[in-house]
């Protein structure tokens, strides 16, 4: 896939530690179909990311294949979309080590998302959790990427990833497209079900958040056990009503309103009908994606295939950028 004159190149990537849940759903894969009709779209498993954190083997090859499936599922076509596996394309290290020694020490320290893991996993503060922004800009430089799609914990390394490319085009002009961020028009931010001032995330306990893959009566039970608060009204308030809100929010983005019309929709009843609507309307949103799911999951020759063919398609692109930095840097080619 070679980006087009009139197409910028979107990149963006997700790491197979776990589930994916229903935050990384509305305010990432769903948007992702969309963005591929306007852009050219690398979807890269970011497996080697995984490992700044102890993985379980068998359970990390299961989440790698299950994560590409879920694209595929989520109504990505892996013939006009690169979906493929960041270990599967050894440029990717490459330029991470070639952006290591153009990056300092401090910028690295500086970065919010080390010191936060480095608190959770003490036992495993290793130099790849240090370097992993310089990795995360090889995976967005590599295929002289034009926009990425962020949220509020990547911001910081996507800054970090143009102060890189900036800093190298002074010294050797030309050598990598400066990223932009893509930030959505409309963005729900959903919250965790527990601790609705939390964003929902797959490393907080079960109840919190809704997995992609939940089955209905699973997310019917998250969603009745959610928390709201001891008034009755429902309205949007995410100061005062963080609950109730974070709940309007995940209806609106499925019905595609806002959630203070969803409110309106709603006035009059309580908060067990909220929860109620709520639950159907995302049951209804994942069912079809669990389907697609779960017949591809059927056939995992087809998606090992996939990722093989994809996989050569990007080491095709990187090779034409890591051949070019190697020789601005003056590095003897054979």
């Amino acid at each position: 896939m070679e980006a087009s004159e009139a197409r910028k190149t979107l990149f963006s990537g997700i790491q197979p530690s776990g589930s994916i849940t229903l935050g990384n759903y509305i305010g990432a894969l769903r948007n992702f179909v969309l963005l591929s009709e306007q852009y050219d779209c690398l979807f890269c498993v970011v497996d080697l990311h995984a490992l700044t954190v102890r993985q379980d083997p068998a359970a990390l090859r299961r989440n790698t294949l299950s994560l590409a499936a879920l694209y595929i599922a989520a109504g990505l076509d892996p013939e006009k979309n690169l979906i493929y596996c960041q270990s599967h394309v050894p440029e990717h290290a490459e330029l991470a080590w070639i952006l290591n020694c153009f990056t300092y020490m401090g910028e690295l320290s500086r970065m919010t998302q080390f010191k936060d893991k480095s608190a959770r996993h003490q036992d495993n503060i290793n130099a790849g959790l240090f370097t992993y922004p310089s990795l995360m800009a090889a995976d967005i430089l590599l295929y002289q990427t034009h926009l990425v799609p962020v949220g509020a914990d990547q911001k910081q390394h996507l800054e970090l990833t143009r102060d890189i490319a900036t800093r190298m085009n002074g010294l050797y002009p030309g050598l990598f497209v400066v990223p932009e961020p893509y930030i959505p028009k409309t963005s729900a931010r959903i919250m965790s079900l527990s601790e609705p001032t939390r964003k929902m995330s797959k490393s907080d306990a079960e109840d919190s958040y809704i997995a992609v893959l939940d089955p209905p009566d699973v997310i019917r039970r998250k969603f009745r056990r959610a928390v709201t608060d001891s008034e009755t009204e429902i309205r949007f308030d995410p100061e005062n009503k963080p609950g109730v809100s974070n709940l309007l929010s995940i209806l609106a983005a499925l019905d595609a309103i806002t959630p203070e019309e969803e409110a309106a929709k709603l006035q009059g009843l309580q908060y067990g009908a909220l929860k109620e609507a709520a639950s159907e309307a995302v049951i209804a949103a994942l069912s079809p994606i669990q389907e697609r799911y779960q017949a591809l999951m059927g056939d995992k020759q087809y998606i090992q295939d996939i990722l093989k063919a994809n996989a050569e398609r990007a080491h095709y692109l990187a090779q034409k950028t890591l051949r070019k930095v190697y020789k601005k840097l003056g590095l003897y080619q054979l």
